[in-house]
């Protein structure tokens, strides 16, 4: 039987500040990418918006599409 390696996940806000960037930017680039992605939403009993959590694979596609932002708009990242 297949199981999910996954052991550990990073807050949107713990990516940001390690990559240098906001919040705001990684959510924004990463609005199409589903669980297969790396990208899984965490809730707690007090949040029912949910906080956006990034696997490492989900890291490495966030610092791809960090690269294709700096490519396309320098000024926007």
């Amino acid at each position: 039987m297949q199981r999910n390696k996954v052991h550990h996940v990073y807050t949107v806000d713990r990516v940001a500040r390690d990559l240098g960037v906001s919040e705001e930017l990684i959510q924004e680039l990463t609005l199409g990418l589903e669980p297969e992605d790396g990208v899984i939403w965490v809730y707690s009993a007090n949040d029912d918006d949910g906080i956006l959590a990034f696997n490492d694979e989900g890291i490495e596609k966030v610092e791809l599409l960090l690269e294709e932002c700096h490519r396309v708009s320098p000024s926007k990242a």
